[in-house]
């Protein structure tokens, strides 16, 4: 299968520069594949797992929060707003931490409390699904 350059970038880190066979993209609109010659093509992302295939390497998955991705003659680009490998992730620590964020929530005393409480619980839940999917 015939391969293309793959970058995943961060705010914190570069993620991932690496030759791959296929990338599986949660695009706005819906999930897209990419693979060696495809279309050029600017997205939006929408939280999701970025799947990336490799010959002789495991496939990986990292989870993404928003951003772009951009795929032209050089290959594709992934700029994630948040982006962590899911197999960082450890599903009981998860869950714990979903646990004390309801908590959090439940115990705000005003708006902005509440807003920053439902945003923290809304991203660990998101982390959550991704994990099970």
């Amino acid at each position: 299968m015939a391969k293309f350059h793959f970058d995943l970038v961060s705010p914190e880190r570069l993620l991932m520069s690496a030759e791959v066979t296929q990338v599986d993209v949660p695009g706005i609109e819906g999930d897209f594949g990419v693979l060696a010659g495809h279309a050029p093509l600017i997205t939006s992302l929408r939280p999701g797992v970025v799947a990336i295939k490799a010959q002789g390497r495991d496939d990986e998955r990292i989870f993404v929060r928003g951003g772009f991705a951009e795929v032209n003659l050089d290959g594709l680009t992934i700029l994630a707003e948040e982006a962590m490998p899911l197999a960082e992730l450890d599903a009981a620590a998860l869950d714990a931490q979903v646990k004390d964020a309801e908590e959090d929530l439940g115990d705000a005393k005003d708006d902005a409390a509440r807003q920053k409480a439902q945003e923290s619980l809304d991203r660990l839940r998101e982390l959550r699904v991704a994990l099970v999917h």
